[in-house]
């Protein structure tokens, strides 16, 4: 037989195929699953105890099932804690429609204008934010407290009779947000900046081409595109601020506490743990609701500029 025709016989016991270790799907998936159960679900779920008067912070004390907490919260006559998360509520969203409306054109300049400087003057906005919040916290209580250097201005340019200050000015809801719209103005920025950037400029020339001019193109053109980015920078200032505490009880003062600043102090000056509860799981509700509003709008609105 010649060689072109021989064959080569099998190896002896035939092909070994290599086995594998087949996992469940579901398995790597678990150890993530746990992370946020145990870390994130745990604690609430504690706090549900508590808001329910199931659970107690003092030991041996009697416990049973009670709503009393809740009703008195959402129906109770002139419940001063509902109140206070009406005026936080205002502030916060007055601070944030105001930051996005202040990082807009900072945005626009950073993705149009700025060009080969763009990142290296992004960076620069950013850079004061590396540092502490609570020290940047603690400036404004410089700039803006009484002595402060807005006083000393004041009084230098005669608008001011000396030793005296504004009383709007520190210890105000205008200092707490003043401080919250500073604290926010560069990272509503950011989504902003991302979306103008990406955004395709042969648009913008196509709407010069058929007669427009730049205000009729930005209006018809830049600023519907912008509206992800816009929205993302909204809920980027709206959810945190929510439940904003610091900056509140170092420059707004007692009367100008936000709702943060109720929770915290129900957990450590007057240690009512169980009002406390309820007063942060209607937090978490509410910033739940606000994800799931703005996540929808978010994904519609997309999917109809995919379309």
């Amino acid at each position: 037989m010649s060689a072109a025709t021989e064959v080569s016989a099998p190896p002896a016991g035939g092909s070994r195929r290599k086995r594998r270790l087949r996992l469940p799907r579901g398995l790597l998936t678990l150890p993530p699953t746990l992370y946020v159960v145990v870390l994130l679900l745990g604690p609430i779920i504690l706090i549900g105890l508590y808001s329910v008067n199931l659970r107690s912070q003092y030991p041996g004390m009697p416990t049973a099932f009670s709503t009393a907490n809740w009703h008195d919260f959402l129906f109770g006559h002139a419940n001063p804690f509902r109140d206070r998360f009406k005026t936080s509520m205002i502030i916060t969203l007055l601070v944030s429609v105001g930051a996005v409306i202040a990082s807009y054109p900072l945005a626009y300049y950073l993705a149009f204008v700025a060009r080969k400087r763009r990142y290296t003057l992004l960076l620069l906005v950013l850079a004061p934010f590396f540092t502490s919040y609570l020290l940047r916290v603690i400036a404004w209580t410089i700039i803006l407290g009484n002595n402060g250097i807005v006083d000393w201005v004041l009084w230098h340019l005669h608008i001011m009779p000396h030793g005296q200050s504004p009383s709007w000015l520190f210890y105000s809801n205008f200092s707490v947000g003043l401080v919250l719209f500073y604290t926010w103005v560069p990272f509503v920025a950011l989504p902003i900046f991302v979306v103008l950037e990406n955004m395709d400029k042969r648009l913008l020339e196509a709407a010069h081409d058929l007669g427009s001019n730049g205000f009729t193109a930005f209006m018809r053109v830049t600023l519907p595109l912008s509206i992800p980015g816009v929205m993302a920078g909204f809920v980027f200032v709206l959810i945190p601020t929510t439940g904003e505490f610091i900056a509140p009880l170092l420059v707004g003062g007692p009367n100008s506490y936000m709702f943060g600043n109720a929770i915290q102090s129900l957990f450590s000056n007057s240690a009512d743990w169980n009002y406390g509860s309820v007063l942060a799981l209607w937090l978490v509700f509410v910033v739940i609701v606000l994800m799931v509003v703005f996540g929808r709008y978010l994904s519609a609105d997309l999917q109809e500029r995919e379309a």
